[in-house]
């Protein structure tokens, strides 16, 4: 309820004081500014946490490698699914032939717009594997850190947490040294990391107030209007997916029922969008997995070793955001271009993942992909720059569903596997 008093407060400052001063030099733009320290802070704090979550996972409890089998399975499922919604909304409705005679005076109400010159290149985003996978092979143990480079962190921790894990099971032997120390520094770590990130998310309604302020003050409310056919379509493609689709999954093959799943993800999903990121929202969904009964490990393997692999809402997004345009601007894309399309998105929605307006800025990289001209790309980008900020915090709150619903599955396929039955019954 507080978020959503800040959104309210904050687009009723927006539009009352637009983009001037308005009380002692103070502008909306200054409450953005302080608002944006607030989400920084979380994704400072979320990283180190990812690392020590998964190593405190790992003594805790035994990680093998079907786990992540069935993780990257469970994943692809999930992607699959989003990608085949955005591809029937939008071929069937085609949304964007409604723009195919107005680019050219869309294009210039928002040429001024100050949301249309945010967009910058960024040199990690790629769409060749290989490359990406160079990017997060790190060349220090304190660089993944310093950097914020969540995959690196990610790669990191299963390779300490797995080392860990070897000698905790050998502990006793002649020549293995006595870890309990370090898995005691590991598991108080987590926990005073965890209890940080508590306090920092009670100041994300303030944070919400001041970010919706600066973005309305500088847009308005006018343009919405335009842009609401593409706002529309890719809002109910997203709501598809992790209104219709998650809670559908979560029940038939997690044995959770819609009602608990939605119900016990609400601070999470609210986290999301408020703070604009899914692993902002990290501790509070590994706390909404708690309530719902899922274990410690599911959640952790799922939530933070899984986190930029569950990025549905990017996924789906690039796929449609590129039909959209292709079609406003009269490009017919067949069933190879538009499978390029979704390979793209894929590819380079995993390598940048975490990246602030991660969404918009890999755009570009998806729509050069499909075989539109640099021309085209460059002219289309700032036509969906004013309303991104809505789509970019509806992505999140899909991304976090996404993590809860592979932690609901993953737990649930542990459960019923042979190898869980058989330490149960040893137990």
């Amino acid at each position: 309820m507080r978020v959503l008093i800040g959104v309210a407060l904050g687009a009723l400052l927006g539009v009352v004081g637009g983009d001037e001063p308005y009380l002692w030099g103070l502008r909306n733009d200054h409450l953005g500014q302080l608002g944006m320290l607030v989400i920084r802070l979380l994704k400072a704090l979320a990283v180190p946490l990812i690392l020590f979550a998964i190593l405190d996972a790992f003594t805790r409890t035994h990680i093998s490698a079907k786990s992540g089998g069935r993780l990257v399975t469970i994943c692809l499922i999930n992607v699959s699914v989003a990608c085949a919604i955005g591809l029937f909304l939008m071929n069937v409705i085609e949304p964007g032939l409604a723009w195919r005679d107005r680019i050219e005076q869309l294009t210039a109400q928002v040429s001024g717009n100050p949301a249309s010159g945010s967009l910058k290149s960024v040199p990690t985003a790629s769409l060749n594997p290989l490359q990406n996978l160079g990017v997060y092979i790190p060349q220090s143990l304190i660089e993944p850190l310093a950097g914020n480079n969540v995959i690196s962190v990610v790669l990191l921790a299963l390779l300490f947490g797995a080392a860990l894990r070897w000698l905790k099971d050998r502990q006793g032997e002649s020549d293995i040294a006595d870890i309990r120390p370090l898995e005691g520094f590991v598991s108080s770590a987590y926990q005073v990391l965890a209890k940080a990130l508590g306090w920092v998310v009670e100041a994300v309604p303030l944070a919400v107030f001041g970010l919706v302020a600066q973005v309305v003050g500088k847009t308005g409310l006018e343009i919405f209007a335009d842009l609401g056919g593409f706002l529309g379509v890719i809002a109910l493609g997203l709501c598809l997916q992790g209104l219709l689709y998650y809670p559908l999954a979560a029940w038939l093959a997690g044995g959770t029922s819609p009602h608990i799943y939605l119900k016990q993800s609400a601070d999470a999903i609210l986290t999301g969008l408020s703070a604009n990121s899914s692993l902002a929202a990290m501790p509070v969904t590994l706390r909404c997995l708690r309530n719902i009964g899922v274990s410690d490990s599911s959640a952790r393997i799922a939530v933070c070793a899984g986190t930029n692999l569950n990025n549905d809402g990017i996924t789906l997004y690039e796929a449609m955001a590129a039909l959209f345009l292709a079609q406003a601007l009269g490009y017919a894309l067949g069933a190879g271009q538009q499978a390029i399309i979704v390979l793209s998105a894929l590819m380079a929605g995993v390598g940048v993942a975490g990246i602030p307006e991660a969404g918009l800025i890999i755009l570009p990289l998806v729509l050069s992909a499909s075989g539109l001209p640099e021309t085209v790309v460059a002219a289309a980008i700032p036509l969906i720059a004013p309303v991104d900020w809505i789509l970019a915090r509806l992505r999140s709150g899909v991304n976090v569903l996404a993590d809860m619903l592979v932690a609901i599955l993953l737990d649930a396929w542990e459960k019923r596997a042979p190898d869980h039955k058989k330490r149960r019954s040893r137990t």
